[in-house]
Parts: C-alpha cells; sequence; structure tokens
C-alpha cells in the first residue's frame, strides 16, 4: 500500500485508470469486431468520452510528471528507462486510439473504425493495464523509499497543480 502523499496520489490515478480500462474491455468484450455499436448509445458514449477525457487530461499529465520530476529522484535507471520507453510506445497509440473515440462520437462507428478502434483498444488496454501493475509493484514502493517528508510534500503540491 502507497505509504507517501504523491505515491497515494498516482496510486489513486492508476485504480481510476484499471476501471477505465475495464469499460472499455467490456465495451470491445460486448461488440465483436465486425459489429460496430451505437455510438450514440449512453454507455457507449459515455466509456468514449471518458477516454479520449483521460487521454488529454490524465493520462499525459502523468507520464510527463513522472519522467520529469519522480525518475529522476530514483536511481534505478534500468526501470526508469524502462517505464520512460512504454510511456513513449503508449502515448502515440492512446492519442490516436482518442482520435478515434471523438470521431466516433460525432459520427458513429462505421464498420472500418470500428474494427480499428476495437483492435487499438484491444492492445492498448492490454499495455497500459501491464504498465500500471509495474508501476504499482516497482514504482511506487522505490518512491515510497526515496522521498523524505518534505519532498513527498513538495511533490505532491505540484502534481495537484498539475492536475
Amino acid at each position: 500500500m502507497p505509504e507517501t502523499q504523491i505515491t497515494c496520489a498516482l496510486h489513486e490515478e492508476h485504480m481510476a485508470t484499471l476501471a477505465l480500462l475495464e469499460r472499455l474491455e467490456s465495451l470491445l468484450g460486448r461488440n465483436a469486431p465486425a459489429v460496430p455499436p451505437n455510438a450514440s448509445a449512453p454507455i457507449v458514449a459515455a466509456v468514449l468520452r471518458d477516454f479520449a477525457d483521460a487521454v488529454s487530461l490524465e493520462i499525459a499529465t502523468h507520464f510527463a510528471f513522472e519522467e520529469r520530476a519522480l525518475f529522476p529522484l530514483l536511481d534505478d535507471e534500468a526501470l526508469t528507462a524502462m517505464l520512460a520507453e512504454e510511456h513513449r510506445a503508449m502515448l502515440p497509440a492512446a492519442a490516436h486510439l482518442a482520435d478515434m473515440a471523438r470521431a466516433a462520437l460525432a459520427c458513429g462507428f462505421d464498420p472500418a473504425l470500428w474494427r480499428g478502434f476495437h483492435a487499438a483498444a484491444g492492445d492498448l488496454a492490454g499495455a497500459l493495464a501491464a504498465h500500471v501493475e509495474k508501476e504499482e509493484m516497482a514504482l511506487l514502493p522505490a518512491l515510497d523509499d526515496a522521498l523524505d517528508a518534505e519532498a513527498d510534500g513538495r511533490l505532491a503540491m505540484d502534481y495537484a497543480a498539475e492536475h
């Protein structure tokens, strides 16, 4: 369980991300790649909107803060390099998927858009869930060990200011 203010904040975001991924995967599971859902149906529209918002308002900010403010505090270069590389791989994929979600919200899913969205969402959901698990198991405990109360308080305030 996270011990510092900043790791508690990151943990809460991780749990929110996993909950959103569950909703996204549920949408994928209810609709085969060849059968587009009605993007204007309330439950579908909510998932699409929430995912697009999360990419632009939360995930990118979360990744940037980790790389800028947290990774330099750790002595584990292998861990931070791996996580940063995953960030670089996932952000463009997430942004593209968010664009597809916005297009579906505006015009609905045609068969090609849905097939592309279905495949990309499945790939991203798996990668992002695995990434969250790595951060929960390795990054957060390392930060709990590395931070004193003063640094933790400063980082928590900086993080809150960015959200």
